[in-house]
């Protein structure tokens, strides 16, 4: 028997530039495109609005998820940026939470021309993607903000150092 002078099945020490980025904070929305059966969407933080004529977005999303497969394909995606008491539905849209017969079936949803869009979101954008690039792990699609809509925004939904956080005020 051997004795350990570290604990055996300890985790490595953490990623302190994952860390930083965790300490950033950052909105939570849900990224859709498709239609129908072909319908995808993925939950996102990694977000950032740039002002311009025309305006634009960027979001990272994964390399290999559906809905990166489905933006490049369609062109077009729907942003809807999330509030209190969605954290179930950040989870499913995430693959962190189930969700029976589909994510598409936690809530209302209203097809536009760009993808599906959360009925329940008083703050959303119609994108058309501009380009598409890999950075990092990440694939980074800039879009042009065709169209915005703005509402109320008393409880919005964040993401800080692992956990959902509502600010209101």
């Amino acid at each position: 028997m051997t004795i350990h002078a570290e604990h055996p099945f300890a985790n490595p020490d953490r990623d302190a530039a994952r860390q930083l980025r965790g300490r950033l904070g950052s909105r939570v929305g849900l990224l859709t495109a498709g239609a129908g059966r072909e319908r995808a969407g993925w939950t996102v933080s990694s977000l950032l609005l740039a002002d311009g004529d025309p305006w634009r977005a960027l979001a990272l999303v994964d390399p290999d998820s559906d809905l990166c497969e489905r933006i490049e394909q369609t062109g077009s995606a729907v942003l809807q940026l999330l509030g209190s008491g969605d954290e179930y539905l950040a989870d499913a849209f995430a693959g962190l939470a189930p969700a029976p017969g589909g994510i598409f079936r936690l809530a209302a949803w209203e097809q536009t021309s760009a993808g599906p869009r959360l009925v329940a979101a008083e703050n959303w954008a119609l994108l058309g993607l501009e380009a598409a690039d890999d950075l990092g792990w990440s694939r980074r699609l800039t879009f042009t903000v065709n169209e915005a809509h703005t509402g109320a925004d008393d409880a919005p939904l964040h993401h800080l150092r692992g956990r959902y956080r509502t600010l209101e005020g």
